[in-house]
C-alpha cells in the first residue's frame, strides 16, 4: 500500500494527535501513563524536532488525510534500542492495513536511517488487534509480564515484542 506515508509530527498536527489520543475508541488501548493534554503533546512534538534521535511522534498519512500516529523513545543509547508505542489509527481508517504499512516504514526509518539495532514494544494482553498487528509486521513475541498493569480497575498482562536489524535485512 504505497499511498501510506509517515512523517514527524509538527505543531500543525497538535489538534489531530490530542483528539486521537483522547478518542473513546483509541484511549482504552494506549498506555495509561501516556499524557493526552495539549501542553504535554506540544512539548513532545517540540522535543521530537529538537532531538530527533531520542524520540518522536510520527503522523500516518493517506491521500485522504491524517490516519493515525505512532511514536518512539530512546531506550538504550549504547545498545541502540528504541521503544515503540502510541500506535493509534483513527477509527475511520481501520481495517485497511494502513498501520501495517506505516509500521514497516517506521521500522526501516528507525533502523536504517536513525541507526537503531533493536526495536521493542509492549501492548496490553487484552489488545488482540495490537498483538496480531505486531506479529504481522515482523515483531517476535518475547514474553509476557503477568498482571503487570492496573488498567481501568483490572490487572492486565503486558505482551513484549522485539525486532532486530537482522530481521529486516533478512526480509525479502
Amino acid at each position: 500500500m504505497s499511498d501510506v506515508s509517515i512523517r514527524r509530527a509538527t505543531e500543525d498536527d497538535l489538534d489531530f494527535v490530542v483528539g486521537l489520543l483522547n478518542d473513546g475508541d483509541v484511549e482504552p488501548f494506549l498506555a495509561a501513563s501516556r499524557p493526552r493534554d495539549a501542553d504535554s503533546v506540544r512539548a513532545e512534538i517540540r522535543a521530537s524536532r529538537e532531538a530527533p534521535d531520542e524520540g518522536g511522534i510520527f503522523v500516518i498519512e493517506t491521500p485522504e488525510g491524517r490516519a493515525g500516529m505512532m511514536e518512539f523513545s530512546l531506550s538504550n543509547r549504547r545498545s541502540r534500542i528504541a521503544h515503540l508505542g502510541g500506535l493509534a489509527v483513527h477509527p475511520d481508517f481501520r481495517g485497511r492495513r494502513i498501520a501495517d504499512e506505516a509500521a514497516r516504514q517506521f521500522q526501516r526509518h528507525l533502523i536504517f536511517e536513525l541507526g537503531f539495532h533493536r526495536l521493542q514494544l509492549e501492548c496490553y494482553g487484552f489488545n488482540e488487534r495490537a498483538i496480531r498487528h505486531a506479529e504481522r509486521v515482523g515483531f517476535v513475541r518475547e514474553g509476557v509480564r503477568r498482571k503487570a498493569y492496573d488498567r481501568h480497575g483490572e490487572w492486565v498482562d503486558g505482551v513484549m515484542f522485539g525486532l532486530v536489524r537482522e530481521d529486516l535485512v533478512e526480509r525479502p
